[in-house]
């Protein structure tokens, strides 16, 4: 069984005991409304602080396939310096089993900071979309690997529709086309492989090149006057006005470089950031143009 699979049990038994609940896209509106509303995750990363390509900085203590990362993890002061430092956008881990995070993170670091924030963790049940909105998310991460199609459908339209930002993650051209069909806007390419965990940079420019050419999507049928994924500008091509962000493996101004040259305009990083003794010059380093 591989690391996903592992992961995406523990989190169904996580909310096993949680009661059950039937979100509507006004609900979720609500909850917005009664945090203090939200902020633009998609617009951020299309008009970045510092640099042509736009960074969602990752405040992770820990992962499956490094071990420990940061031993001295004070997310607030990371977030601070990330904001310091030019980042678009946070990335903050909040599974706690496998990544040692926390919700409390999530909300101390939007106390801190001005950047919109991305919920990190593994969306299973809808019920997950709600608490990540009333932690403090402006975003959160669809897996398509995670999810079948009714559920990766159901969830990415209740965001979307309620005002979250969706990023959909892939790793091959299968689930690419998965995350296309549901009007996806913002896909990730994950370049780590989650059963063996080598990392290619090469998935990210293979999907690019099939984004860029993947046919137009049709938003879904009405239901009540709304729709579960919307073309901003119909007849124009959703697949190819994505924005396109690259995850893992991110190490250098090279691969930085690299990534642009194929389209992509984000990258999301963690590790190599997280390892580094000083965060404002790493992200500099990676952002320089």
């Amino acid at each position: 069984m591989d690391i996903l699979h592992t992961i995406v049990q523990q989190k169904h038994r996580e909310i096993a005991d949680w009661p059950p609940s039937s979100l509507t896209s006004d609900l979720l509106r609500a909850a917005f409304e009664q945090r203090g509303g939200r902020r633009d995750f998609t617009g951020a990363l299309r008009h970045p602080p510092r640099g042509s390509v736009a960074l969602i900085a990752e405040i992770k203590r820990a992962s499956p396939s490094a071990g420990l990362i940061c031993p001295d993890f004070d997310p607030v002061r990371i977030a601070r310096a990330y904001e310091r430092a030019g980042a678009a956008c946070l990335s903050v881990l909040t599974d706690k089993e496998f990544f040692q995070g926390s919700l409390e993170s999530l909300r101390d670091v939007r106390a801190a900071v001005h950047l919109p924030l991305l919920r990190k963790d593994f969306i299973v049940d809808e019920r997950q979309i709600l608490e990540s909105i009333q932690w403090g998310a402006d975003a959160i991460l669809l897996i398509v690997a995670a999810l079948d199609d009714a559920r990766l459908r159901r969830f990415h339209g209740l965001a979307v529709d309620a005002g979250l930002a969706v990023l959909v993650e892939v790793h091959n051209e299968a689930e690419l086309d998965r995350a296309i069909d549901v009007g996806a806007r913002l896909i990730g390419v994950n370049n780590r492989n989650l059963r063996t965990f080598a990392v290619n940079l090469g998935i990210t420019e293979q999907l690019a090149q099939r984004i860029r050419s993947a046919p137009a999507v049709r938003a879904s049928a009405p239901r009540n006057g709304r729709v579960d994924a919307v073309c901003a500008a119909p007849p124009s091509d959703c697949a190819a006005s994505c924005l396109l962000v690259a995850e893992s493996g991110i190490r250098t101004r090279a691969d930085v470089a690299r990534l642009a040259r194929c389209g992509v305009e984000a990258i999301l990083v963690g590790e190599s950031l997280m390892r580094h003794p000083n965060l404002e010059d790493k992200v500099a380093e990676l952002l320089e143009d």
